[in-house]
């Protein structure tokens, strides 16, 4: 690897002469490119392609992502949207967001352009998987959407138990007016079969 010195690397330049070769983990401490698209080519630090876009940030832009400052011009770790050419990021930033976008949104964080700033994304070595974003496959979103369901009162006088709720009557399950995050039976806080919304000793 003619980053690190140790053998087994297995990624060769694509360049027609070149052979430098390097292991996967260390193309980006030597500034190299993997391309993850079909042909899957990989460049070294000198063969490697650069944004054609011309553009040059003004003085104290800021990745848009961590909102750091940039480098003041185009490079391997300084990169912009090639649609908007205002929006300048760090490769380390965007290659974050795209493993947590996936391929479906996956776009400029400015001018949300999807077609040219993929591709663009593609050829500068950006690794984009081929699946649905994180937060849509995220536990933690199927339990913000789950609504509560259990009596809260400190004694839950339901003969089916807490978790049990009935559409009408003393054993319809209201939720906190305020908060939904707690709930409670009619009868089991006093409540006549008219009332419509609580409100816990919480809020």
């Amino acid at each position: 690897c003619f980053v690190c010195g140790e053998s087994g690397a297995a990624i060769t330049c694509r360049e027609t002469g070149c052979d430098r070769s390097f292991h996967l983990p260390c193309a980006v401490e030597g500034g190299c490119i993997t391309q993850f698209l079909p042909q899957y080519r990989s460049f070294c630090r000198e063969h490697r392609p650069k944004q054609a876009v011309e553009a040059a940030p003004e003085e104290n832009t800021t990745c848009l992502i961590c909102l750091d400052p940039v480098e003041d011009r185009k490079s391997y770790s300084t990169m912009v949207c090639p649609a908007c050419k205002h929006a300048w990021f760090h490769r380390g930033c965007i290659q974050g967001q795209a493993l947590c976008a996936g391929i479906s949104r996956f776009q400029c964080p400015l001018c949300r352009d999807k077609d040219l700033f993929l591709m663009e994304m593609l050829t500068m070595g950006i690794r984009i998987p081929f699946r649905l974003p994180s937060w849509e496959n995220s536990h933690a979103d199927v339990a913000l959407s789950e609504r509560h369901s259990r009596c809260d009162a400190s004694e839950c006088l339901c003969p089916g138990g807490r978790e049990q709720a009935e559409e009408e009557g003393p054993w319809h399950l209201l939720l906190c007016c305020s908060c939904a995050a707690e709930g409670t039976h009619r009868r089991c806080s006093c409540l006549t079969n008219s009332t419509a919304s609580w409100e816990c000793d919480s809020c």
